[in-house]
């Protein structure tokens, strides 16, 4: 099979193409892939709840769970506030798995070779610009929901302007904070879909030279990809998480230490063992 993929002539866009259209409306390639994608991460979630209320024990439920486990310990690590870490754990397990599942499946050899009427049926959808800018969107508003959450809209606003006559110094700093804002949507957005997409052309060039070799060549740099594909989906939520924390409240404008949230109790791995036993 990789032979046979090897064979033909590497085909490289950095836009998404239209495969059909709804209504009028185009459906691109890197849609189709991100929604069977999307449909294992909403799958594999919903089996692991599932599995957890009724009891039962397998390797797949046990590693979801331990990915919540360390998810969530690195959210509350950052933030420092288990009430945020708690909330924020939905985004972010969603941010891995989706980014993970969907990296993994842009490499497979179909990608790129399988065509419907002359146009690529498969693109990698974190190999579509729009895709990682639309999660770093979302991702930024969150932080900024949580900001003003904490702080009051005011309170927010304050931390980007200021009088420049009274406090220049803050001014200029609440200037730069606006301009960091968009650097950091942009950030998020152009890391992983750089990696992804250069992740796909490297296979493919590899592929097209290596020729009927590419059954021996492939393999090593698939398993670089997968790693790199796991990697970028951490570092995408890593970022989140630290934007996220940027905006929240620090200790000195509380006025002294914040003590955790006696209500909040254990994270979601902790109950569902504790619901089990």
């Amino acid at each position: 099979m990789l032979n046979l993929f090897a064979a033909e002539t590497p085909h490289i866009s950095i836009a998404p193409e239209a495969v059909f259209h709804i209504f009028g409306l185009p459906v691109t390639n890197s849609q189709i892939t991100g929604l069977i994608g999307s449909l294992i991460v909403i799958a594999l979630l919903l089996f692991a709840v599932r599995s957890t209320r009724d009891g039962s024990k397998n390797r797949l439920v046990g590693f979801v769970m331990w990915m919540f486990e360390i998810l969530y310990d690195t959210i509350y690590s950052v933030v420092g506030d288990r009430a945020v870490a708690r909330k924020v754990l939905p985004l972010a397990i969603t941010i891995v798995f989706f980014f993970t599942i969907n990296n993994w499946i842009g490499i497979l050899p179909v990608v790129g070779a399988v065509t419907w009427h002359g146009t690529e049926l498969f693109r990698g959808a974190a190999a579509d610009l729009n895709t990682t800018l639309a999660i770093a969107v979302i991702s930024i508003f969150t932080a900024q929901a949580w900001a003003i959450k904490r702080r009051g809209l005011f309170g927010n606003l304050h931390r980007y302007l200021a009088n420049p006559f009274k406090d220049p110094l803050h001014a200029f700093e609440g200037f730069l904070e606006l301009i960091a804002e968009f650097s950091r949507t942009a950030a998020l957005a152009l890391r992983v879909f750089g990696n992804v997409f250069g992740g796909e052309v490297l296979l493919a060039v590899i592929a097209f030279l290596t020729s009927y070799a590419a059954v021996v060549a492939l393999p090593v740099f698939y398993v670089l990809e997968l790693f790199v594909g796991a990697v970028q989906a951490y570092v995408f939520f890593m970022l989140t998480i630290a934007f996220i924390s940027l905006g929240l409240p620090g200790d000195s404008e509380h006025g002294g230490s914040v003590p955790d949230d006696p209500v909040v109790g254990p994270s979601p791995a902790q109950s569902a063992n504790t619901a089990k036993s």
